[in-house]
């Protein structure tokens, strides 16, 4: 039924399965079988690309020089509100294919580039029609607080996004029509404050959803502290998070979710991966594919948490499986090699898993099969 029935070495499983019959055996002779990788931050239903801004990045623009200027999270909303349903649709599963063919088997799904209640429904439509139709696992995050609308105050998006949308998804999910597992707000200067970051998360917290938001990136803005006063099962980010943000997450179990690729691209100081692995957080990680990173490979996301955040193979391997999985609260179905848990796994054409990290943007070479619940889905 798609989980893992036994795990041991190979003449203990030979024995045990002796008399059973098999579809297909792969032979994995000299290669590594590892868990399914986990992406745990993703914006990848969108229209509108952004490759101009690379260059302006280049040229030394920031985000938020961006941003201000109509760009950045605008441009790609004014594009996605024009998209129809099919178009995203059509982008995103072209989107998880080449995840998958790095070796995602789970990955988090964010809406945010909607904003307007109907076009954030139409974004988590896609989300839900993805999860049902497509193989690989599916956490859907609305993320309606991902920018402050044009026209709009923080105050009044928050407002909106409390009275009208939640209650909207909260009816949606009672009548089976769609899931959402978590609920995210851009909590940053000139975006989402404190308080009104609180009020959203609350809200969504109180309908059942998991808190799973961005915060401290370009700006301290104690949101590691709220996460770990909310109960949230991850924040993400954390390029400015404080020492007592870092002991607080620690304390409270809420995971960082660290998206190397972000400050790689936007040339911003890396998150204190060291700090927190010392201090007993839990360490994630995830692509943060968007149109400002755009990035499918955990692989090469594992690379950089090495060398840029110097996190250690093994500390990467985690956090690109089980502690990803724990961010999105699925570690007890994904995210290792256990008995009883679902079959997602990959088959690396190398005698040692390390050569997954250490072969930058070599994954393509080196994965020969990606298979989820126990079915061969991608065979090089």
């Amino acid at each position: 039924d798609g989980f893992i029935e036994a795990i041991g070495p190979a003449d203990a499983i030979q024995k045990q399965f002796s008399e059973a019959t098999f579809e297909e055996i792969i032979d994995c002779s000299g290669k590594c079988i590892l868990p399914g990788l986990v992406d745990a931050h993703t914006h990848p239903v969108w229209a509108g690309e952004r490759v101009h801004e690379f260059a302006m990045k280049l040229a030394g623009a920031t985000y938020m020089d961006i941003h201000q200027a109509g760009g950045g999270i605008n441009f790609t909303v004014e594009r996605t509100r024009q998209a129809s349903e099919e178009e995203l649709f059509c982008s995103l599963q072209q989107r998880l294919q080449c995840m998958l063919r790095a070796g995602t088997t789970l990955v988090e799904c964010k809406s945010g580039y909607g904003l307007a209640l109907s076009d954030e429904l139409k974004m988590l439509r896609v989300i839900e029609r993805a999860r049902r139709e497509l193989p690989v696992g599916i956490s859907a995050t609305y993320c309606g607080a991902h920018s402050v609308p044009r026209g709009k105050t923080a105050l009044e998006a928050a407002d909106d996004i409390i009275n009208n949308h939640l209650p909207k998804l909260k009816e949606l999910g009672r009548n089976g029509e769609m899931h959402v597992d978590n609920i995210d707000v851009f909590c940053e200067e000139g975006v989402f404050d404190l308080d009104s970051t609180r009020r959203i998360l609350q809200s969504g917290k109180e309908m059942g959803l998991q808190i799973n938001f961005h915060g401290d990136e370009l700006h301290p803005m104690k949101a590691a502290e709220l996460g770990a006063e909310l109960g949230a099962r991850a924040v993400s980010h954390l390029e400015e998070v404080s020492d007592k943000g870092i002991a607080a997450m620690a304390t409270a179990g809420c995971s960082a979710v660290l998206l190397p690729t972000t400050a790689y691209m936007l040339r911003l100081k890396q998150p204190r991966a060291r700090k927190m692995l010392d201090e007993g957080v839990i360490v994630a990680l995830g692509s943060d594919f968007n149109p400002n990173a755009y990035c499918f490979s955990m692989p090469m996301v594992m690379h950089l948490a090495c060398v840029n955040m110097r996190m250690s193979m093994p500390e990467a391997l985690a956090a690109a499986t089980i502690n990803a999985a724990y961010a999105l609260g699925k570690s007890h179905t994904h995210g290792s090699l256990e008995v009883g848990k679902q079959g997602d796994f990959i088959i690396i054409n190398a005698s040692r898993w390390e050569h997954l990290i250490y072969q930058f943007g070599g994954h393509h070479e080196l994965i020969e099969y990606v298979i989820i619940k126990g079915k061969v889905i991608y065979k090089k």
